[in-house]
This record gives structure tokens, C-alpha cells and sequence, in this order.
């Protein structure tokens, strides 16, 4: 009997654990993939009524993908980096398996014929495609059902608002999602988990929705800097059917992010062109953060061109979201929210010359920010104006995230910090463009340098 009452417990334990513990446990023999599934499917029982996270679940064919993994792990075979490791996928993210709606009616019951890059690189490292994930309509502004695990009241961001809230929630250690504009780093940042958008070109985007070719990314949700190297290890590299991604070595991540830096760490501090946007508990934190850094952190501004880069960006995100649309509005165009379809008339009037221009000042401000990069390892900056704010009506602001996702280059936020009502804030780290690993190297050790500060309880844990 009393081995009966301590099973629940184990179980539910299971569900908290990261990624690379997980897949760890897996390889030992310590647990199967099927209990982590059952113990995963078990929080999301608990949490998924208040939560919402998901858009599609099937119970039984997550865990007969489970019990194939822990026949196969029987056979003595090698196993791939994420054997048994479930994953949430954002539902603008092919799946044959699964429908893929979009998150609009307009795609109701859609069945993708055949699996997204990023989707059957995940089954070849052996993860369980544990379910879809709710995305705003159309991966835009218009929310879904999703809550902020930490407060039901609040928004979770947008647009990968499942995949964010899964995680925090702990539901499942690993998500993908995608960034246009703010839609990885905000909602990771409004639940309380690690985010990261890599540089463009390192994740194929081959089977998602296309909304702006030259600003589309994908990225990924975690509960650490490690699980989120790996999981973009499993999925990086060059896809013909994606001309972003570049002929070249596998990034090695993981390896890369985990190892010590050569010489300290030097952080740049950047308000940007739009920190009259910050809220006073923002403004306050990093205040704090900068002093608790010391010499390690100068605060600069960044050159005057930068001042135009959320112009450069609305007039490429906007005239791409009315043509890659066409095809909805041609469909049902009253079945649109009205917030999109505004979107879509205004992007009908970006003229050629505008979108010429700014497509050709991508490459200005990125020879701006290798001036930058050659002086520091990362830009330290917000990841959003302020905690998840109040109500369902709204995604947040993504302006924070605007010029990096502009430009190109690698992006992570950090639960390191609280708001003034107790709410998780983010810290986002900037990287120079293709350096990921390095990113991820730096974002590591202000972790570690800001546990050893803090002692026990630093907010990394922030995830509920």
C-alpha cells in the first residue's frame, strides 16, 4: 500500500523534469518514454482546463509513439538526441499525423499531407510529437485561448502562446514555435520560460506558415539554456526546400553552450529607440540588473539609423502578410478578425520603393551591429515592456523584439527577473548574426553569475 501511495508522486514527477534529464533517464533505463508521456498527459489533465494550451491532443497516439521508442530502445540500437523527449508543436507547423489549422476557422480540419522540416528532424531524433499548440490567428495578434499559467488573467503573448504556456506550465518540457516579430521571446517571457529564436537560416522553415519569408523564424521553449541547445540541435542544418538555411556544418550547440568562455563575458545594455515604451517596473529591474552586474555590463545607444528599423520592418511584415494571405481572404474574407484584416488593407499599401528600402537596410544595420558585437559578446535589453499585462484581448507589445528579428540575428530571453505584481520578466540576450553558440554561451553564464549572487531561488525556477 505504501509503495501504491508513493507511485503518484514518482509519476507526477516525471513531468517536471527537463529535457536533457529526461532523455538522460531514457537512456539509462531508469524510466521509459511511456511513463514520461503518461506523467506529461497527467499534468495536462491538472492544468489544460485553466491553461488551454493545446489546439490538438490524442492521448493514445502519443503514447503508442512512446511504447515504439521503448521497443526500439529494446532492440539496442543508438538513440537520437531527444529518444522519448516529448514535444508541443505550434499548429501553423505541418504535421501528417495531426491537423494543422492555423488558428483560424478558415483551416478547420485541415490535414497536412506531409511533416514540416522541423517536424520530422524531431521524430528522427526520436521525440514524441506530444500534441499541436495554440497559435493567435494566423501566427498575428488576434489571441486564441490560451491563459498565462502564472495568472489566468493575463495574457500569455503571442503568437506561440501554447507553446510558451506548455512549458511553463509543465506540461511538456520542450515546444516549437515561430517569430515574425516578437512572437518566441514575448510569450516566453510573459510565462516565465526560456525562449530562442536563432539566427535566420540556422531552422528550416520548410511546412509552416508563411507570413514573411525574410522574417519568419523558427524557435523554440524551454526551462533552460541547455534544453533549448538541445533542441535546436536536433532540428538545424540546411533544407533545399528552405533557401534561408546555408550549406554547412551541424551548429553543435549544446556543446558549444556549455563550455566555459575563454575570457569574461563584457555585456552592452541598450534601452532602444523605444524604451519610452518600458514600464517603471522594467525601467526599475534593469536598473537593478546593471548594478548587480557592475563592470561586466556598459549601458550604449545604438547608431541613428536604428531609430528606423520598426518602420523597415512594419512596411516588409505588412505588405508580406497581404500577399502570403491572398489566399484567406479570397476564401472568407468576413471570417477574418477585424484586427487582421486592417493589417492586410494597410500592407496593400506598402509601396515597391518602401519594401525595396527595407530589405536593403537589413544588411546596413547588420554592419552596424558587427561594430557592436566586435566590442561585446551580447546586447542585454528587455524582452518586453513589462509583465504579461491584464486581460485576453491582447498578445502585449512586441517592439522589444522588432529590431532583432528585423535584422536577422539570434535572440534568447532569460526568467530572471520579477515584475512589481510578481509576474515573470524577461531578460533578453542579442547575438552577433550566425554565432548562436556563443549567445548561448553567454546566457549561460549570466546565469551562473547571477546564481552565485543570488544563492538558491534565482528566478530560472520561475515556471510553474
Amino acid at each position: 500500500m505504501a509503495a501504491d501511495r508513493r507511485r503518484p508522486a514518482a509519476k507526477a514527477a516525471l513531468a517536471d523534469l527537463d529535457a536533457s534529464e529526461a532523455r538522460a533517464r531514457i537512456g539509462r533505463g531508469e524510466i521509459r518514454a511511456v511513463e514520461l508521456v503518461e506523467a506529461c498527459l497527467e499534468r495536462i489533465g491538472e492544468r489544460e482546463p485553466a491553461v488551454c494550451a493545446f489546439a490538438h491532443l490524442d492521448r493514445d497516439h502519443a503514447l503508442k509513439q512512446a511504447e515504439f521508442l521503448d521497443r526500439y530502445r529494446a532492440t539496442g540500437q543508438p538513440l537520437g538526441a531527444l529518444h522519448g523527449v516529448p514535444v508541443g508543436i505550434k499548429d501553423i507547423i505541418d504535421t501528417a499525423d495531426m491537423p494543422t489549422e492555423n488558428g483560424t476557422v478558415l483551416d478547420s480540419g485541415r490535414r497536412p499531407q506531409e511533416d514540416a522540416t522541423v517536424v520530422a528532424r524531431l521524430r528522427a531524433a526520436g521525440a514524441v510529437i506530444l500534441g499541436k499548440t495554440v497559435t493567435t490567428e494566423l501566427a498575428v495578434y488576434s489571441p486564441g485561448p490560451t491563459r498565462n499559467p502564472h495568472d489566468p488573467e493575463r495574457t500569455p503573448g503571442g503568437s506561440s502562446s501554447g507553446s510558451a504556456a506548455a512549458v511553463a506550465a509543465r506540461m511538456v518540457p520542450l515546444a516549437v514555435g515561430t517569430q515574425t516579430n516578437g512572437s518566441v521571446i514575448r510569450p516566453a517571457a510573459f510565462c516565465g520560460v526560456v525562449g530562442f529564436k536563432p539566427s535566420r537560416g540556422m531552422i528550416s522553415r520548410a511546412g509552416a506558415l508563411v507570413q514573411s519569408p525574410i522574417l519568419d523564424a523558427v524557435g523554440v521553449f524551454a526551462r533552460s539554456v541547455a534544453d533549448a541547445a538541445l533542441i535546436c540541435d536536433a532540428v538545424a542544418g540546411h533544407d533545399p526546400r528552405d533557401r534561408a538555411t546555408r550549406l554547412a556544418a551541424p551548429p553543435a550547440l549544446s556543446q558549444f553552450a556549455a563550455s566555459r568562455p575563454p575570457v569574461r563575458p563584457s555585456l552592452a545594455f541598450v534601452k532602444g529607440p523605444v524604451w519610452n515604451q518600458a514600464e517603471p517596473g522594467t525601467a526599475d529591474a534593469f536598473a537593478e540588473l546593471c548594478a548587480e552586474l557592475g563592470d561586466d555590463i556598459v549601458e550604449i545607444d545604438l547608431a541613428a539609423p536604428f531609430a528606423e528599423a520598426h518602420r523597415l520592418h512594419g512596411a516588409l511584415m505588412l505588405a508580406d502578410i497581404a500577399r502570403n494571405y491572398a489566399r484567406y481572404t479570397e476564401r472568407g474574407w468576413e471570417r477574418i478578425s477585424e484586427r487582421l484584416r486592417g493589417m492586410i488593407e494597410e500592407g496593400r499599401t506598402v509601396l515597391a520603393t518602401d519594401y525595396a528600402e527595407a530589405i536593403d537596410r537589413i544588411e546596413l544595420l547588420n554592419a552596424l551591429l558587427e561594430q557592436v558585437f566586435d566590442r561585446f559578446d551580447a546586447i542585454v535589453t528587455p524582452a518586453a515592456p513589462g509583465e504579461a499585462p491584464q486581460g485576453l484581448q491582447s498578445t502585449g507589445s512586441p517592439a522589444f523584439c522588432t529590431i532583432w528579428t528585423y535584422c536577422g540575428v539570434p535572440a534568447v530571453t532569460l526568467p530572471l527577473l520579477a515584475g512589481p505584481d510578481g509576474m515573470p520578466m524577461g531578460v533578453q540576450l542579442v547575438g552577433r548574426r550566425g554565432h548562436d553558440g556563443r549567445l548561448l554561451r553567454t546566457a549561460n553564464w549570466l546565469v551562473e553569475r547571477l546564481s552565485q549572487e543570488a544563492g538558491e531561488g534565482v528566478a530560472m525556477g520561475a515556471s510553474s
